[in-house]
């Protein structure tokens, strides 16, 4: 289990930077998919897959973007034997890791990383608790919930998480990050308070637990998707995130079932609506540091220049 662990670990923080790496303001559509699919999709770009056409994929506006803008002086990497093609992605993908990168960033950068990685700490370590104490809640009294019925909670949960995630997909390319973050936050303090004002409708139970599995579904890639943003895909905000979030996923476990262990199940929700609500007020705070957070340093004139003449030819 270990193991499996830090496989887990490996694949979700590396496919999740080289998403972000490759997409940066489209990456928050790519982030929506569930791991496999995005390893499948990384391992296709790179021609990896030997079963994947060669073909010229699709390319969205940010590709072709990037193609219009590569000097055309350069060498076509293409035409180079295989060891000597390079591979820009791969060269600097935890560049942004070394202490030399990270000398004179002002405290907000430090304060971004900090506080995103304590919204997911509480949501993931939700989505942990909920699933993994659903069923111990329901067949608890006052609920008393047959064995049999109680087995279809979790069940439920993951079910609309999955839906949720398939959902966020087309939202994701209407709807900004922060604003599906705040969405999402908001929605599962309620979601635990309606709970635990109807604690002994059974009915409530089944309809929250869909509830919330809808609204923590998209935090964690929405929540990556603007941090990346916030700090111009220049920090170590993936590595971060995800460490953040395995870490909650484990401590909150263990607290909640210590909890409720102790206290009883109606301290389930209590915890619940405890860390919902520290969640929102984390966001609050990363929304706070990301509008003191200094922006790119301004453009040299020449660069301006040839970015101009390259938008005017790619829109011709």
């Amino acid at each position: 289990m270990a193991l499996a662990g830090l496989a887990m670990g490996c694949i979700d923080t590396v496919a999740n930077m080289q998403l972000v790496r490759m997409y940066q303001k489209d990456s928050a559509v790519f982030l929506q998919l569930p791991v496999p699919m995005a390893v499948l999709m990384l391992l296709s770009k790179e021609r990896l897959l030997t079963c994947c056409p060669q073909r010229r994929p699709l390319l969205l506006s940010a590709d072709e973007l990037a193609l219009e803008t590569q000097p055309p002086e350069k060498e076509d990497p293409s035409s180079l034997p295989p060891k000597f093609q390079s591979h820009p992605g791969h060269e600097d993908l935890f560049s942004c890791c070394q202490r030399k990168n990270l000398r004179g960033a002002p405290y907000s950068f430090f304060a971004i990383h900090i506080t995103a990685a304590l919204v997911l700490f509480m949501t993931d370590g939700l989505t942990g608790a909920y699933s993994a104490f659903v069923y111990s809640y329901a067949v608890e009294k006052p609920l008393s919930v047959g064995h049999k019925v109680a087995g279809y909670l979790p069940s439920l949960f993951w079910g609309f998480i999955t839906l949720g995630r398939l959902l966020s997909i087309p939202i994701s390319s209407r709807m900004k990050p922060a604003t599906m973050v705040f969405i999402n936050v908001v929605g599962v303090v309620v979601t635990f308070l309606v709970l635990l004002i109807f604690s002994y409708n059974v009915v409530f139970l089944f309809v929250g637990t869909a509830s919330l599995g809808l609204f923590l579904s998209s935090t964690f890639p929405s929540m990556l998707a603007y941090t990346e943003d916030s700090l111009r895909y220049k920090g170590c905000a993936t590595t971060v995130l995800v460490t953040g979030a395995g870490v909650g996923e484990m401590v909150l476990q263990m607290l909640v079932g210590s909890i409720f262990q102790a206290q009883g199940s109606y301290s389930f929700l209590v915890c619940g609506v405890i860390f919902g609500c520290l969640a929102f007020t984390f966001y609050i705070l990363l929304l706070f540091f990301h509008r003191i957070h200094p922006g790119l340093p301004s453009v040299p004139t020449q660069d301006r220049s040839i970015g101009m003449e390259n938008a005017e030819s790619y829109q011709r």
